[in-house]
């Protein structure tokens, strides 16, 4: 019996401890999944999005060099996780400093994971790009041969395969665990094919991520905001060593959110559905749950042409991840980008949110402070109901001549229900990238978007730009 004349219903997939088994017609789910990450066949509008979430998470590692996390991060990897030999040292993002390929990905990861721009996949309630951009970067470093085709290839798979694993894992437990926990098998996933393994290394790399997967509990870091974040830099880390370990001969127990039986369907349309168009590009350098309210605010002030010194008090309607927001003035940068209220009141004072706002001086602003107690939150069942697919809230503003204005149900910016324009997305890299890089070297980075696409493109055009400090 073919796969597609397999009654509705019926598990396609066969795990019998620790064996897999198969009929001639019927693939083991191991093997559907080592062979896209053999051969993805990327058509090329994947390949395009990879490219643009390439530079883009590029963007926001340059804009968060200087953050306290990100330097800590960096100096560790460089006394304790340094190379043995030059053939295993990889350079760290904007530093020029070298470390080990998993010690590299994670110093960046890290790096990221703490400005929390990068992009996101809304049903998996996390982030891929923050462990793999990172760890495309590190394995790069031992591939000066590599083509930017190859390179983009092997990201646009990765995000793939991190998607899944993620849906598998909070399909299959209670818990919300961090993207840590599940992208780290996307990491295993890229460095195999980087690395050429075997199926079997490939087999085990997987199994030794998951095992060791930090399996975090996100909803930990949104009461009580730290330099932890959602576990990416731990995810890069484990995934990295993972693959290294598996080409040593390291054997791992099978990786249960890809071969149980259970999760098989989550599997099936591996290169058919390419979620990597799905994901979302964050206009805001804060937490995806405060967007939608963001959006909602914006888009009253603008058609209404308000200042803060118009609006009297906001009324929220969001979902309760949402609104369990830290609540308080922000005392560091983690506790600012987990801040649903500071986000609103940050919006309300400048008319946006940047990366100068959630660190340094913006962390005490006065006025940021004396606006924020003018804002409520409510839990709206309907939000709810939308999420995770959907990140949805409402705004009711009343101004101080006594007018009540509301948004009416609106979506976060930056998926496919409303998109970013190319020209908010390139904005955004700028204001992220150039006041650390450089207006000059942040426009050739950016470049690089397009170049990259070109057939005789080398990835190293690329890491070039990106590894020496600014």
């Amino acid at each position: 019996m073919s796969q597609t004349d397999m009654p509705q219903g019926e598990n396609r997939c066969l795990l019998s401890g620790q064996q897999l088994e198969s009929t001639p017609n019927m693939a083991s789910p191991f093997d559907m999944v080592s062979g896209f990450i053999d051969t993805p066949d990327v058509p090329p509008p994947a390949r395009r999005m990879a490219a643009l979430l390439l530079i883009d998470t590029l963007g926001v590692a340059a804009g968060a060099t200087r953050l306290d996390p990100s330097r800590i991060a960096r100096d560790f990897v460089v006394d304790f996780h340094g190379a043995g030999s030059s053939e295993h040292a990889a350079p760290l993002l904007f530093d020029g400093r070298l470390a080990s390929i998993p010690g590299a990905a994670f110093a960046a990861a890290t790096q990221i994971d703490n400005l929390d721009g990068h992009d996101g996949f809304n049903p998996v309630k996390g982030h891929i790009g923050c462990a793999v951009v990172p760890a495309l970067i590190a394995f790069s470093a031992a591939l000066p041969d590599l083509t930017a085709t190859a390179a983009l290839d092997t990201l646009a798979m990765s995000y793939e395969i991190g998607a899944r694993a993620g849906l598998a894992l909070h399909a299959t437990v209670h818990d919300y665990h961090t993207s840590g926990a599940w992208n780290a098998l996307a990491v295993a996933a890229l460095g195999c094919r980087l690395r050429n393994a075997s199926q079997k290394q490939l087999r085990e790399a997987l199994g030794i991520a998951e095992y060791h997967g930090p399996r975090s509990q996100m909803m930990r870091e949104i009461a009580h905001p730290t330099m932890l974040h959602d576990g990416s830099g731990m995810g890069a880390l484990t995934g990295s060593m993972a693959t290294l370990l598996a080409l040593r001969g390291f054997e791992g127990a099978p990786a249960i959110t890809v071969e149980a039986p259970e999760v098989c369907d989550f599997w099936q349309d591996l290169g058919t559905r390419w979620t990597i168009l799905e994901n979302y590009i964050k206009p805001y350098p804060v937490c995806r749950w405060t967007h939608a309210p963001l959006d909602a605010l914006d888009g009253l002030m603008r058609r209404h042409d308000l200042t803060h010194n118009h609006i009297e008090s906001l009324r929220i309607g969001t979902f309760a991840e949402s609104a369990a927001l830290y609540p308080g003035m922000p005392e560091t940068t983690g506790q600012a980008q987990y801040s649903l209220a500071f986000a609103l009141a940050t919006l309300m004072r400048y008319g946006h949110v940047g990366p100068e706002h959630i660190a340094g001086a913006g962390l005490t602003d006065p006025e940021v402070a004396r606006l924020m107690p003018r804002i409520s939150v409510r839990v709206e069942n309907r939000h709810n109901a939308t999420f995770p697919q959907y990140r949805m809230a409402d705004v009711t503003l009343t101004t101080t001549d006594g007018r009540v204005l509301k948004s009416g149900d609106t979506h976060a910016r930056g998926g496919l229900d409303a998109p970013l324009t190319e020209a908010e997305i390139e904005r955004k890299f700028h204001n992220f990238a150039a006041p650390t890089l450089g207006a000059e070297r942040s426009a050739r980075i950016w470049s690089m978007r397009d170049r990259l696409l070109e057939p005789d493109a080398r990835f190293c055009e690329l890491t070039a730009l990106v590894t020496p400090a600014p």
